[in-house]
């Protein structure tokens, strides 16, 4: 399993997060081989795999989403156990994973994120900090990560920006006015007076000591801002991402820059955002048409 995790580090660039995560699934698939008496992974047969799935299932009662996501690990290392020549067969080849509910990503309305936004307004030091990552995650789509990992230097000019993505992809993404001022407004008022209370960090969003500011500490800031909004729905990162993509749909963009902007390595993702306005649609239409029902 090492050099599997090595492979996907430095060979695919995966982030941290990513080798994190599919370090613990197969710390999961180790300890169940074990409790089966699995000593050697050239044992290891479909009758296995199809076993697990079912533990994960029926014994942690986890979702298929997750069950699809730690199968899909699992498979990763078998292909990468057969190409090194460690083994002979992939065990997972015939295993299928669980069948995934259709689920759109749960957006805002355009008040609801201008409601979220306004929340950050005010001159003190956190609150021009707050609103400068608020208006950013909304004004890229960026993911929180490729936020939490941004650098001074990222900042390429007064209307784009750099951001890495999975696989360490770089992608330039523009920003918009409110989004420009807010980033201004922090990097000449904010940062310097942050900046002096830590070690010297090139991260572009600091804490209040200096440190660079963390994934929870930005879910932590959206938290809060729902809440002086008074907005009830769950409010994450990743709700300001896919407002993003649904908005810029909904306002006529072409889905291949929307993949462009959202770092997608497929348009087939992205797509999922036009099923969203489809439905918008077909409410409306049916709303406001006198013979549609």
């Amino acid at each position: 399993m090492r050099n599997y995790l090595r492979h996907l580090s430095i060979e695919r660039g995966l982030s941290r997060n990513t080798i994190a995560a599919y370090t613990r699934d197969l710390t999961l698939w180790q300890a169940f081989l074990a409790r089966e008496g699995v000593t050697e992974l050239s044992a290891v047969t479909g009758a296995e795999v199809s076993a697990f799935v079912r533990m994960l299932t029926s014994e942690q009662g986890k979702s298929p989403a997750t069950v699809a996501r730690i199968l899909s690990a699992v498979r990763g290392l078998e292909r990468f156990l057969v190409d090194e020549g460690e083994l002979s067969e992939d065990a997972t080849r015939e295993v299928k994973p669980p069948k995934l509910p259709g689920r759109l990503p749960k957006t805002l309305t355009i008040g609801q994120v201008e409601s979220l936004l306004a929340a950050t307004d005010g001159d003190e030091p956190e609150q021009l900090r707050d609103k400068a990552v608020l208006e950013l995650l909304y004004a890229t789509g960026a993911r929180v990560s490729e936020i939490v990992d941004l650098n001074v230097d990222d900042v390429i000019d007064a209307e784009m920006i750099r951001l890495r993505g999975k696989g360490n992809k770089q992608r330039i993404v523009p920003v918009g006015s409110f989004a420009r001022a807010a980033l201004e407004a922090y990097l000449t008022r904010v940062r310097p007076e942050f900046s002096r209370h830590g070690t010297a960090t090139p991260a572009l969003f600091l804490g209040v000591r200096g440190a660079r500011l963390s994934r929870q500490s930005i879910w932590l800031i959206i938290q809060a801002a729902a809440g002086k909004a008074n907005l009830t729905a769950h409010i994450s990162p990743h709700t300001l991402r896919h407002s993003f993509a649904t908005h810029l749909l909904q306002g006529g963009a072409d889905v291949r820059v929307v993949q462009e902007l959202l770092g997608h390595a497929s348009v087939a993702t992205t797509q999922l955002y036009t099923q969203v306005t489809a439905d918008t649609l077909r409410d409306m239409y049916v709303t406001a048409h006198p013979r549609a029902r």
